[in-house]
């Protein structure tokens, strides 16, 4: 076999060379051909969105998989490549909305000035999804990856759908699913959740100051609290006040919601004998020791608590009365800090329990729980059988 000479290299002609014969010769439908009745290794591709035009990052992705299914095939296996193509719903239906200059609440309303029916926007959204795949097919010649977008899978088209309910219901009838909770993000604009996807596009974030607070959760008084309350039972000051625990949040809309707090097991805590800085009413408090400097001035520290009625107030007197683990505190019941939804009867909610996610990087070393905000609550909670408390209501 003779093989032509090249005196200097020009890659991009090489590589014009190369796709022209792969095309001229069919060679990738012969890779197919050639090794059928052979083991078969089937790849459907992870499928692209065709509303947004291709990227770098998209020729990497794919490189990475036309690795494998090359690999493959050189051992010996039938590999039969799909290509699909991902028409999720959430991202188009904004485009199309935006370029209608139309609202959800305009679609197949009667009474809307700017009336569209649903069967027209659903069309417009079908042609939209696909705007850009003459461009997703070019990249794909040119970068040389091998897959079937002659017969693409799509995911809006009825036989794709149907295949995706006729696998739901086989895992239901071997008893493999059941019903749960998880943490979606919601969208109130949209009406909708969203996914992770959804939450990474352009435009999604962007950096606001927002208000912070810390939460006094005044602690039940028994027997599980006994650590607490026998340190201070005989003190003239710090025994007239009731035991908080602190927890510091930048999620004070979700305060409702809280069904638990959640300390670090082998972090130390401290019990701080104190005056509220608004109420001036004596007060004792849990927090990480480390983050004692954050709340309380070094000039205060083990002041005149007598004469503190006197004394100017911007310096609060404060002392530490004893200090503990994180592990101790567990399964401490405290009072519901805003009773506005009532947990499930008998549920176990509002008590201390442990996770690994709290640090003393800032706060109070406590974290505020409130399982249907957030995901390692969530995730915390269901390990620790506390309920969720649903505050949400779009009525």
């Amino acid at each position: 076999m003779h093989y032509k000479e090249y005196k200097s290299i020009n890659y991009a002609a090489i590589a014009d060379e190369i796709l022209e014969f792969w095309k001229q010769e069919n060679i990738f439908e012969k890779s197919i051909e050639v090794r059928e009745g052979s083991p078969a290794f089937t790849f459907f591709e992870g499928p692209p969105s065709a509303n947004g035009t291709p990227g770098i990052h998209h020729v990497m992705a794919r490189a990475i998989k036309d690795i494998f299914c090359r690999y493959k095939t050189l051992k010996g296996y039938q590999v039969k490549r799909k290509g699909g193509w991902d028409t999720h719903g959430l991202p188009v239906e904004l485009q199309v909305e935006k370029e209608l200059g139309i609202t959800k609440d305009d679609i197949g309303n009667l009474k809307s000035p700017k009336y569209v029916s649903v069967e027209e926007y659903n069309q417009k959204c079908r042609e939209t999804v696909m705007r850009f795949t003459d461009q997703w097919d070019d990249l794909t010649e040119k970068m040389g990856y091998w897959v079937d977008l002659e017969n693409p899978y799509i995911t809006y088209k009825n036989d794709y759908i149907e295949s995706v309910w006729y696998l739901l219901k086989e895992f239901y009838k071997k008893g493999l699913l059941y019903k749960g909770y998880t943490i979606q993000p919601y969208s109130p604009a949209a009406g909708t959740g969203l996914s992770s996807h959804e939450l990474n596009m352009p435009g999604t974030y962007k950096d606001v100051k927002d208000t912070s607070l810390t939460a006094q959760f005044k602690v039940i008084e028994n027997q599980k609290s006994k650590i607490l309350f026998d340190v201070i039972e005989n003190l003239p000051i710090g025994g007239q006040g009731a035991v908080f625990i602190l927890a510091w949040t930048t999620t004070p809309w979700t305060l409702p919601a809280n069904s638990a707090l959640t300390v670090g097991k082998n972090i130390n805590y401290v019990l701080v004998k104190t005056f509220n800085p608004y109420t001036f009413l004596p007060v004792n408090v849990v927090l990480a020791k480390d983050l004692v400097g954050k709340f309380f001035t070094e000039k205060g520290k083990d002041g005149n608590f007598e004469g503190f009625e006197s004394t100017d107030k911007k310096i609060i007197p404060w002392s530490i009365l004893t200090e503990f683990k994180g592990s101790d505190l567990e399964n401490i019941e405290y009072e519901q800090l805003l009773p506005y939804v009532a947990p499930p009867s008998g549920a176990g909610a509002f008590k201390v329990i442990t996770g690994d996610f709290v640090t003393t990087e800032d706060g109070t070393g406590v974290v505020h729980t409130s399982p249907t905000f957030g995901a390692d609550d969530f995730r915390v909670a269901q390990q620790h059988g506390i309920p969720s408390i649903m505050v949400k209501d779009e009525t």
